[in-house]
């Protein structure tokens, strides 16, 4: 319970943040379509203020995504960490170089010019 609360404030203070910083982006097409004379920089001030709202939600996400992560690991036992079960790596997303050999296990190893 305490989490998921922990987690909704700060999804809230995240989507402000968003909030803010689409608003900023409208301002700032503003105040660049004021002194701007030819159709081609408007239209440059508005695909800047749709980069900068696209990041400011881009962000949003990205926060949410780390608020999840951590009410996950407040939620694992903590008697699972340091014996090897570390929940947060996925070991298949790396090569463990010291152990695996160079070719596939069924494979017969490669000659190294020894014939």
């Amino acid at each position: 319970m305490m989490h998921t609360m922990k987690e909704k404030i700060s999804n809230m203070a995240s989507s402000a943040k968003e909030h803010v910083n689409i608003g900023k982006a409208q301002l700032e097409e503003k105040l660049e379509k004021a002194p701007a004379s030819t159709e081609e920089e408007k239209e440059l001030a508005h695909e800047r203020k749709k980069a900068k709202e696209a990041r400011a939600k881009m962000e949003l996400h990205q926060d949410k995504v780390k608020h999840i992560q951590e009410k996950m690991r407040a939620k694992q036992p903590q008697y699972l960490h340091g014996y090897g079960y570390d929940l947060d790596h996925d070991p298949t997303l790396e090569r463990d170089e010291t152990t695996a050999p160079p070719y596939h296990h069924t494979a017969h190893p490669p000659t190294h010019g020894h014939h």
